[in-house]
């Protein structure tokens, strides 16, 4: 099943069902078992077209769009030699039941999402952990973790892009965030 927005109208929504697809050679197939939904999920489906959100994971039918959300996802079937059936992950999916991943990279981590539609967009985005080879992962803190890991995870991208532009040449940076939490786990350097 999919949950799809009208990109026009964010106000449309609807469900779609279906059966899962079966991955080809070189895929997996990931079951979504948890996602979470907070003020940041407006923000990609606001900027759908003008940051490419809605291209992460593209709707059969013209018009409609999937609001990308973070959760936890299982592999059902795998067609790629280094990705074991049952191996858990948590990364970036659709409000769907069900993701065809092509997955590239892959070690003890986790891998990438090397499907060809994904190739153009931000690589952060792409990335899929293994539950049992992430540090912080806590079973029983996986709703907050979904909640919050990905503001945190912003706030780092802010943080590299800040220090690769040597601050733009600024001495102190003010990070606010209207759609979540980012900017309160920003920690600025000190000027040097």
């Amino acid at each position: 099943m999919d949950f799809l927005v009208a990109k026009d109208d964010l106000h449309r929504c609807r469900f779609e069902e279906g059966s899962p697809p079966a991955p080809e050679p070189g895929q997996a197939l990931l079951a979504v078992e948890s996602f979470g939904l907070t003020s940041n999920n407006i923000t990609y489906a606001m900027f759908g077209e003008a940051m490419s959100y809605w291209n992460f994971f593209p709707a059969a039918q013209e018009g409609w769009g999937q609001v990308p959300v973070w959760g936890f996802a299982e592999v059902t079937a795998s067609e790629h030699e280094a990705l074991d059936t049952g191996t858990r992950v948590y990364g970036y999916l659709p409000p769907s039941s069900n993701l065809v991943v092509t997955p590239a990279h892959v070690d003890s981590r986790g891998f990438l999402d090397a499907a060809p539609h994904r190739s153009a967009l931000p690589p952060a985005y792409n990335g899929y952990l293994r539950v049992d080879a992430d540090p912080i992962y806590d079973l029983d803190s996986e709703d907050e973790q979904m909640l919050f890991r990905p503001l945190f995870f912003t706030s780092y991208l802010i943080d590299d892009f800040l220090d690769d532009a040597a601050m733009f040449g600024a001495g102190m940076a003010l990070i606010s965030s209207a759609s979540s939490k980012t900017a309160l786990s920003w920690k600025p350097h000190k000027p040097t």
